[in-house]
């Protein structure tokens, strides 16, 4: 589709919590806790950090009667929804519905019988919880594996959809899908095949992609294929790793993407031979420096004198780099020149006087 937001503005609008999703709503960014959930403490303490990274709504695991039962005490102390995340048994979700969760996460395939199914919807039903319905490649049925003659993305959306309308028999719909794969490619064909047969909200990520580094390349790209095309209405991106970098990596691609304003955009040059001054060490010392500021602006950092200039006045405020100095460029003007030493220094006193 030529439009990229004709999937998106389309779907069905869902509330989880306080929240809405789908509709044409901004896209939400999400992330899972990965403490035990039943150490409300430690939880909460991730949640919270979460929270003040940019996360907007967050999964943890259910494996125990006594995470469900956390789940009280932990929403007490959060601000964003909290999604129950259950594989299995389906009393994991029936008391994570009572102890509060906004929204639960189930494969109803992994439930077990049609009457497990049931009593789960039935609770869901009577709270207005929304059930995401989560089917990943590696836990593809075996009879659509050998239908398809593997794993395919075919077999993903059939499987999913299979489900959704097991949910849908039982007389309810306030579902959002989630299909993922550690295939980017089978991902993406995946989402494309399921945005066109589905009205409900769609959860995009690639799974298991890896380590912050790998993990962020594999998520950027198929998060970006996805997304581009108008498909998806939240958003994950996994790493082996804290978990607040997944937000970090979450909001970069959102902002990138022109799905998402907000945030200070930082852009530096590569570094070659004609660099004098630790361009590398600064441009790190920036990016953490701007982290926390609110402001939707362009932050470039360049290390000399032949492209610099010209590349910082692009910028809303941009540093030049010269021979252990560098200039100091806001709106194109050249505000001015500052030792080395002292360039994070008047940078931040710029930010923190910035006015539009």
């Amino acid at each position: 589709m030529n439009d990229k937001d004709t999937y998106r503005m389309h779907t069905k609008v869902i509330q989880i919590g306080d929240r809405k999703i789908g509709g044409g709503n901004p896209i939400a960014i999400q992330s899972m806790t990965n403490t035990k959930t039943e150490d409300v403490k430690a939880t909460v303490e991730q949640i919270l950090r979460l929270e003040k990274a940019g996360c907007e709504i967050i999964r943890c695991t259910v494996p125990t009667l006594e995470a469900a039962a956390a789940i009280r005490e932990i929403k007490k102390q959060i601000h964003i929804p909290l999604v129950a995340d259950i594989h299995f048994d389906y009393r994991m979700a029936l008391a994570a519905i009572e102890n509060g969760a906004d929204k639960i996460r189930i494969n109803p395939g992994n439930i077990g019988n049609p009457e497990r199914v049931k009593a789960v919807v039935d609770a869901a039903k009577e709270r207005n919880i929304p059930i995401r319905v989560g089917v990943n490649s590696g836990s593809l049925e075996k009879p659509l594996v050998e239908k398809y003659g593997g794993v395919t993305a075919e077999g993903i959306v059939e499987s999913a959809l299979d489900k959704v309308h097991m949910i849908e028999d039982l007389g309810y719909d306030n579902l959002v899908i989630s299909i993922k794969s550690s295939d980017v490619l089978m991902c993406v064909k995946a989402h494309e095949l399921l945005a066109g047969r589905t009205v409900y909200p769609l959860h995009v990520g690639i799974t298991e992609s890896g380590t912050v580094n790998s993990g962020n390349i594999k998520s950027a790209i198929g998060l970006s294929l996805i997304l581009s095309q108008g498909i998806g209405d939240t958003i994950r991106v996994s790493l082996t790793g804290d978990p607040v970098e997944e937000i970090k990596s979450a909001k970069l691609i959102l902002r990138t993407l022109g799905l998402r304003k907000g945030g200070i955009e930082v852009v530096s040059c590569p570094t070659c031979g004609r660099t004098r001054i630790d361009l590398i060490g600064l441009a790190n010392q920036v990016e953490k420096l701007v982290a926390d500021y609110p402001l939707d602006i362009k932050v470039a950092v360049m290390g000399c004198a032949v492209n610099g200039p010209g590349e910082a006045k692009e910028a809303d405020l941009g540093i030049a780099g010269g021979l252990s100095e560098g200039l100091l460029i806001k709106k194109g003007e050249i505000i001015r020149k500052v030792p080395e030493k002292e360039l994070l220094a008047a940078l931040k006193d710029e930010l923190d006087h910035w006015q539009n």
